[in-house]
C-alpha cells in the first residue's frame, strides 16, 4: 500500500511540473506576442506621422522631391512588410535611413527649421523612435526568455511536444551595428 501511495505522488508531483513548465511557455509566447504588438503600435504611429512631415517639407522644398518620394516609398514598403521579424527589421531600418536622408536636407532649409508645425512632427517622431527602441528591447528580452526555456532541459521536452519555437529578435541594422563598435583613437 505504502509503495502505491510513492508511485501515485510521483506521478501527481510530475504532472504539476508538466502543468507549470506548460504554462511558463505559454506566458512567455504571450509576453513575447504582446511585445511584438507593442513594436506595431509604435511602428503606426511612426506610419501616420510620415505623411505630415513630408507634406510640411514639400511646401519649403518642393524640388526636392526624389527625397520626399524615397521616404513615402520606404514607408508603404514599411506598411506592407508583413511576415518575418526579420523581413520587418529590414524594412523599418530602410525607412530610417530615408528619414535621415529627409531631415539632412532639412539642414538647406533654416526657415523649415524654425517651422513651429514642422519642429513639433520632428519631435514626436523622435519619441516614437524612441518608443521603437524601447519596444524593441522589451521584444527582444521577452524573446530571449522564451528561447532560452524552450533550450532548457527539461522545458525543451515539454517545448517540443506542445510546438513552441523559437522566436527571432528584432536586429540592429548593419551600420548601427558598427556604430556600437568601439571608435578606435589613433594619433
Amino acid at each position: 500500500m505504502n509503495g502505491l501511495w510513492i508511485v501515485l505522488i510521483v506521478i501527481i508531483v510530475c504532472a504539476v511540473y508538466a502543468v507549470s513548465v506548460y504554462n511558463g511557455l505559454v506566458v512567455l509566447k504571450n509576453r513575447v506576442s504582446e511585445a511584438w504588438s507593442d513594436i506595431e503600435v509604435q511602428m503606426k504611429r511612426r506610419y501616420d506621422l510620415i505623411p505630415n512631415l513630408v507634406e510640411t517639407v514639400k511646401g519649403y522644398a518642393a524640388h526636392e522631391s526624389g527625397t520626399l518620394e524615397k521616404v513615402i516609398q520606404a514607408r508603404n514598403m514599411a506598411m506592407a512588410a508583413q511576415g518575418s521579424v526579420a523581413k520587418t527589421a529590414e524594412s523599418e531600418n530602410i525607412l530610417t535611413g530615408t528619414l535621415k536622408s529627409l531631415f539632412a536636407l532639412t539642414e538647406n532649409y533654416p526657415e523649415l527649421k524654425a517651422n513651429a508645425n514642422f519642429m513639433e512632427l520632428q519631435r514626436e517622431l523622435r519619441d516614437t523612435e524612441d518608443k521603437i527602441q524601447a519596444a524593441r528591447r522589451f521584444y527582444n528580452g521577452n524573446v530571449l526568455a522564451l528561447n532560452t526555456k524552450i533550450e532548457l532541459f527539461p522545458s525543451n521536452i515539454f517545448a517540443s511536444m506542445f510546438h513552441f519555437e523559437k522566436r527571432e529578435l528584432f536586429q540592429l541594422a548593419e551600420n548601427e551595428q558598427e556604430a556600437r563598435q568601439a571608435v578606435q583613437v589613433k594619433f
